[in-house]
């Protein structure tokens, strides 16, 4: 069985600026990490592997120090690390980003599974799993908190809902997404970490695989961030407190008063 499991570099610090041209996070010399929602996705992988035989292969999209993400998750047991980076990516929206990872993983040969992370922290868009699926004609299923099973043709998966769960089954290949319920994340081993030190990673830029440069980067992104800005800290305002009797009498008055000032 052959998994690939989407992984994306995100900063690791909520002091990050953006590119007041493009609308974009200004990424270098910003501390970054393996997104966390991924890091279950990269586990399940890694259970389903030990338990079913196979391949995993994690892939991301990024500048060249994204290279780091690939070899952190090498180091946890994945088998081979995919870098797809160009200046030609850059920018990328979701749809962008979806497009791009789709042709790069129908270059790299047959998959059996596609795994995601439910969404990335630094956009909680929750986009690009489903995007790829859609791309690449396979069947999909978000939110996914159990592999209840997988043969070399099916898997059976529980989907989280508001109230419960459904019990999905869907052919091969296929695409998930999955929610921190799903697992616990390992720790990368001392031997693991000496592997993913001198493991080479796989590079794909955009004249290795067949991709529409009118589709990819900036330019082929229909969400154009227009202004960004950092909202500004009010102060003031008024803090109630009581029994229920009182607070319902007090926002009562304060709501006619509001009125009349009105």
């Amino acid at each position: 069985m052959i998994i690939v499991v989407c992984i994306k570099q995100v900063p690791g610090t909520t002091q990050v600026h953006i590119n007041p041209e493009t609308g974009t996070l200004i990424r270098d010399g910003v501390e970054a990490v393996v997104n966390p929602f991924d890091e279950y996705a990269v586990e399940e992988a890694l259970r389903i592997k030990e338990k079913n035989g196979g391949i995993v292969k994690a892939i991301t999209m990024g500048p060249p120090q994204a290279e780091a993400a690939l070899r952190s998750v090498i180091a946890l047991g994945v088998d081979e690390g995919i870098l797809v980076t160009d200046r030609l990516f850059a920018g990328s929206d979701t749809w962008a980003t979806s497009y791009t990872l789709s042709c790069a993983i129908k270059s790299i040969g047959a998959f059996d599974l596609i795994i995601c992370g439910k969404q990335a922290i630094d956009g909680d868009t929750a986009q690009v799993g489903p995007g790829v699926a859609e791309m690449l004609d396979i069947p999909f299923v978000a939110w996914v908190r159990k592999v209840e099973d997988i043969t070399p043709t099916s898997i059976r998966v529980e989907r989280m809902m508001e109230e419960g769960y459904d019990s999905i089954e869907m052919p091969l290949p296929a695409l998930i997404t999955v929610v921190k319920e799903i697992n616990t994340p390992r720790m990368a081993s001392l031997k693991g970490k000496m592997r993913a030190k001198s493991a080479p990673i796989v590079k794909r830029d955009a004249a290795s695989f067949p991709v529409r440069a009118e589709r990819v980067g900036l330019k082929g992104s229909p969400t154009q961030v227009l202004r960004s800005f950092v909202p500004e800290k009010k102060s003031g305002g008024e803090k109630i407190s009581g029994d229920v009797a009182d607070l319902v009498a007090k926002i009562k008055s304060t709501i006619l008063d509001l009125e009349i000032i009105r």
